[in-house]
């Protein structure tokens, strides 16, 4: 199967199981590279990085593939409704597809909000070995109440506002959008959800970032990574920074995620000495 066509405009479709997702390429390819992968949060997209990814790669050195998951962006639309257990499904199913595609050979999975979830669902439950280190911002591994009423301000804001017709500059379909996340989270059958579990079985580094004001998470997300991972976890708690360290603290994003990659890329590149 051909790799995607790797650069910032690619031609070649990203095809997984007949569905179309958008995608994006920044850096070198991954046989010249490590990868970094991009996952977005709830309402995202590739788009809605927006200069991060090239950001991220100048300041790495790193390839960096950010992708548009079904029901955002420019990628084929979704049925709804989603699952319940849609993150899982997206880590289980669809992720492996689009790393096999995209010809990745070393990874760092980068994700934020949901697409933080993703990450490590995948990287806990898929035995996959060109996983070599996790980028967790802003997880979410269980509902709480203060998330949840941010949610449900959002759902008024929606209904309400032009919230809409402002998503609809980014995505192809911002009404499966925006009811495809904000639907299953407002689910009554949602609130019991937790998929803490997977953190138990982590094999890899992980960079934990969280705002200390995020208004959809509490810092015992990242607690939670702390005390239950058996690989080895460095936390960045950020001042005056809520729900998108990326773009509210970008410098502190990029250098603690520069610094953690270059560690990574160190401990791969050391030659083992016989004894």
């Amino acid at each position: 199967m051909a790799h995607l066509d790797w650069s910032a405009q690619p031609a070649t479709p990203l095809v997984i199981d007949g569905v179309t997702l958008e995608y994006q390429c920044y850096g070198p390819a991954p046989d010249q590279a490590m990868t970094i992968v991009l996952l977005h949060e709830g309402l995202g997209c590739a788009a809605l990085w927006r200069d991060f990814p090239a950001r991220l790669a100048q300041r790495t050195g790193m390839g960096v593939l950010v992708y548009s998951r079904r029901g955002y962006g420019q990628s084929d639309p979704v049925q709804l409704p989603r699952p319940l257990d849609f993150m899982t499904r997206e880590a289980v199913d669809v992720l492996p597809g689009v790393l096999d595609r995209a010809g990745v050979r070393q990874c760092i999975l980068f994700g934020h909000s949901d697409g933080a979830t993703i990450a490590a669902i995948y990287a806990g439950s898929v035995e996959d070995f060109r996983v070599r280190g996790l980028i967790l911002m802003a997880p979410h591994f269980f509902t709480e109440p203060m998330g949840l009423a941010e949610i449900a301000k959002a759902k008024q804001l929606f209904e309400t506002t032009d919230m809409k017709d402002r998503m609809a500059k980014y995505h192809r379909d911002p009404e499966g959008a925006f009811r495809g996340w904000n639907d299953v989270w407002l689910d009554p059958g949602f609130v019991d959800w937790n998929v803490a579990e997977v953190i138990d079985y982590l094999r890899v580094p992980v960079l934990a970032i969280q705002g200390r004001d995020d208004q959809y998470g509490t810092l015992a997300q990242i607690e939670e990574i702390e005390t239950r991972s058996y690989a080895p976890v460095d936390l960045a708690i950020l001042d005056d920074c809520r729900h998108a360290p990326q773009f509210e603290q970008s410098e502190a994003v990029l250098a603690e995620t520069a610094e953690f990659a270059a560690r990574l890329a160190r401990i791969e590149a050391a030659e083992v000495v016989p004894v």
